[in-house]
């Protein structure tokens, strides 16, 4: 049992809020991406995210292995967007640190989530049992290339004109 939970209940719940975190952040990516603010959507990513990696801990393991440190580097990455949010307001360059932060945590979830998908669906695991073949490193490159693709998009979109040094 996990917060009163069978451990099929609250991995379903687990993953229901991972799901939730990821499709509002690309919504919310896409918003930056075309030069909008969607603050509603961009609250939703940042607390569901925030609540898949503290889940995340909450599976019993008897070490500490890859999720857990991507947990915890999630963590730190999603402090750091908030800070950047919230006590500074986005201003300055704290505008360009949110936006690394967001889109950063944002792939961690995808990254998590194409690790889970070759680990649990039976055609995927199928291409790659081991996690290591190329199907599986195909994927999180094309992962990895998308979001740094949108996250430079994000970035010019909404970072104001820096002045050219002559």
């Amino acid at each position: 049992m996990i917060l009163g939970l069978s451990v099929s209940a609250f991995t379903e719940l687990h993953v229901i809020i991972s799901l939730i975190g990821i499709a509002t952040g690309l919504v919310f990516l896409a918003g930056m991406v075309s030069g909008k603010w969607l603050d509603g959507w961009n609250v939703t990513f940042l607390v569901t995210t925030i609540l898949t990696s503290v889940t995340g801990f909450l599976f019993p393991s008897k070490q500490i292995g890859p999720p857990h440190i991507v947990g915890a580097i999630s963590l730190v990455v999603l402090a750091t967007a908030l800070f950047a949010l919230y006590a500074r307001g986005r201003t300055g360059a704290w505008r360009l640190v949110y936006i690394c932060t967001a889109v950063f945590a944002l792939y961690l979830n995808a990254f998590v989530g194409v690790v889970q998908t070759f680990q649990k669906i039976g055609f995927f695991h199928r291409l790659a049992p081991a996690g290591s073949e190329p199907p599986f490193l195909v994927a999180q490159a094309a992962v990895l290339i998308f979001f740094l693709i949108l996250g430079w998009q994000a970035i010019r979109r909404t970072m104001p004109a820096m002045p050219r040094v002559a």
